[in-house]
């Protein structure tokens, strides 16, 4: 028997078991909406009366189970009564299914996120499907909110508080595998056998997971403690006034349980915060970036990369470790085999020590001195040394031999498009694919837009950075395209401070108490001084006479920073070693970011981007510019300084964002 309502499906089996199938109408992925709540309880209500031998919430829809809670509905919230409408909608829904009288159990396959995770944590039993698309999570604190609907009660009590906390501070997801390491999900089953396992278990009789009893005592008598150690692990990351809702979690599962409902004040506080709803936006943001890389275009499976330094190295290294078949050309295997070694490094990491899976994503890194994989590439990136003449002629050599509708994209970050373009007998073909570094970590990939460049080549390089789960940023040939020219004047500004007189440790404190995730001293030590000599000669012409005498001088040294172990900081086990860093002169943070704002508008006046959303788009995901005020265009008009963004005092918590 099926019943159907417009945002679920229940079937009943021969077996006495009911499977509840979750497709929202008129949307391609999963998410709660009031109405899709609504119908919940109305199910729920309904079963009670003839109650099914075990219930299974699934997904109908083949892009995941869950993606959350709709969040259209949360940036239309105009008042505190219906932000706590839309908490108890939630809250009232997962204790009903919670308390139901027959097992319950979420089969989980594809992304499980938010509310959808909550909804599972309120079944007896949880299966995941070991896919890569599978991932589970409450990310909540990254849009500046929290799990009001019942995570931040159910999640500690079925894992202990401490890798429950882990997860709900920092946002970040499970694969299927650690999922189930963790206990968050009861069983991890392959495709084919999801099914059936999700029948036996829910059928089980099995007693539903909670911690273990150490854990239990860290969840209840202990939590006072287990609260003070993370909540000084917090403040290393990320400062109250900026971030307030990971405190306000700690602070609801400590005082009241997880209960959000009786949490009014902290809920209050974070529903109503200017973070909530800046991260909301820059959330939208991210969502539009995406979006240019969904144009129907095919994925590339071939990439070729020339240049084997530690961009290209790196830019190959991740392609390959997206799924994509890499050729890596240099003069020799042995300039090649460093890339190598820090990709194996890479694959460690990423993959967590499955020496499977990195051993064949080291299969799909190929060494090719000669550069034979350019004929069969889909994608064909440059990376070698910032030279018109080495580019030009590279260039004229790989359209000889590239397939006709190859991408062919230099990764330049300071010469022109256009220059490079007339090597080419076509240089509509010609793209800019600019990576950041260092490029496993950095989100944002420019598209580059030259005079000539085809609209096809632009998607088709838009489409590739998507398939390798990079953020698209259109942009047009200019100096600097975006990033690096609002970087740019802010660096310099920072460093002429330094020159002034004004410690490094004070420079970077005053940016950091702003809201950046690295001060601008130790970002220029980190990107190497003698590269931001370079990009500023490069980007500034005639003006980079006017460069800072002691970056000069500590470049001529050999003192390049990170990569040399001294630049404006001694560099220790990979981290600056600083002192303390006295007071901050009042104005310091707006003299230095100042001449960033005036960047990211001149490049919007200027056409470099399509407008000031994107502009702030780029600079929050290629900069780390303090994604809480949403962005510096979005900052300025919303009165910047005026309203007293200026940072404060610092002797308030270590510095850091949430990003």
């Amino acid at each position: 028997m099926t019943v159907s309502y417009k945002n679920w499906r229940i079937e009943r089996d021969a077996e006495g078991l009911a499977w509840l199938w979750f497709d929202r109408a008129e949307s391609a992925t999963n998410t709660l909406s009031a109405e899709a709540l609504n119908e919940l309880t109305r199910i729920l209500t309904a079963l009670e009366s003839s109650p099914p031998r075990g219930l299974i919430i699934a997904s109908a829809k083949p892009a995941g189970f869950i993606a959350g809670a709709d969040i259209h509905e949360f940036t239309a919230l105009d008042s505190p009564t219906a932000a706590r409408a839309l908490i108890e909608r939630g809250w009232h829904a997962f204790e009903q299914l919670a308390a139901v009288r027959y097992p319950t159990l979420a089969l989980v396959r594809g992304h499980c996120l938010g509310g959808g995770l909550e909804l599972a944590l309120a079944c007896r039993y949880r299966v995941a499907v070991d896919e890569p698309g599978t991932r589970l999570a409450l990310p909540e604190v990254m849009l500046g909110i929290v799990p009001g609907w019942g995570g931040m009660k159910r999640l500690p009590a079925l894992i202990g508080p401490g890798a429950a906390l882990d997860l709900m501070l920092t946002g970040k997801g499970l694969d299927a595998r650690r999922a189930a390491r963790l206990g968050v999900v009861d069983e991890c089953v392959p495709p084919r056998v999801a099914e059936n396992a999700a029948r036996l278990l829910v059928v089980s009789g099995r007693p539903a997971r909670r911690a273990p009893f150490v854990q239990r005592l860290l969840n209840g008598p202990l939590k006072a403690v287990v609260a003070g150690q993370a909540r000084k692990q917090v403040a290393a990351r990320a400062r109250p006034q900026h971030y307030p809702a990971p405190y306000a979690i700690l602070d609801i599962w400590a005082r009241h349980g997880g209960n959000a409902l009786a949490a009014e004040r902290e809920m209050a506080t974070i529903l109503g915060s200017s973070t909530a709803k800046n991260l909301v936006r820059v959330f939208f943001l991210q969502e539009r970036l995406k979006g240019f890389g969904k144009e129907g275009e095919s994925t590339p499976r071939r990439v070729h990369v020339v240049g084997a330094g530690v961009m290209g190295g790196d830019i190959a290294a991740w392609c390959a470790l997206r799924g994509m078949t890499v050729t890596l050309q240099d003069q020799s295997v042995e300039r090649i085999a460093p890339a190598v070694v820090r990709a194996a490094k890479l694959y460690d990491k990423k993959l967590r020590g499955d020496a499977r899976a990195a051993r064949f994503a080291l299969d799909r890194l190929i060494p090719d001195p000669q550069g034979h994989g350019a004929a069969h590439a889909d994608v064909i990136i440059e990376a070698i040394f910032e030279n018109l003449e080495a580019k030009q002629a590279l260039f004229r050599d790989l359209e000889a031999r590239a397939k006709p509708d190859a991408v062919l994209a230099t990764n330049t970050s300071s010469l022109r498009l256009e220059d490079i373009a007339t090597a080419l007998a076509r240089p509509e073909r010609l793209v800019g694919i600019h990576f950041f570094n260092p490029v496993a970590m950095m989100p944002l990939v420019e598209v580059v837009q030259g005079a000539d460049s085809d609209a096809q080549a632009l998607a088709r390089a838009a489409a590739f950075v998507r398939a390798i789960d990079k953020l698209p940023l259109p942009v047009k040939s200019a100096p600097g395209f975006l990033v690096n020219a609002v970087l740019g004047p802010y660096m310099l500004e920072a460093l002429r401070c330094v020159e002034e007189g004004i410690a490094p440790e004070t420079v970077d404190e005053a940016l950091l108490a702003f809201g950046m995730p690295m001060g601008p001293v130790e970002l220029v030590d980190t990107v190497g001084l003698d590269i931001a000599l370079a990009a500023g000669k490069a980007l500034a012409g005639e003006a980079a006479a006017e460069a800072p005498g002691k970056l000069a001088a500590l470049a001529a040294a050999g003192h390049l920073g990170k990569k040399s172990g001294q630049g404006y900081y001694r560099w220790a086990a990979g981290k600056a070693v600083k002192q303390a860093p006295g007071a901050v002169p009042a104005g310091l943070a707006e003299r230095i970011v100042t001449p960033l704002l005036r960047a990211a508008q001149g490049c919007v006046d200027r056409g470099v981007v399509a407008d000031a959303d994107l502009a702030d788009a780029g600079v929050i995901f290629g900069t780390g510019f303090a994604p809480f005020t949403g962005g510096p265009l979005h900052f300025v008009r919303n009165g910047g300084f005026r309203r007293g963004a200026e940072a404060p005092a610092p002797s308030t918590e270590a510095a850091g964002a949430v990003r």
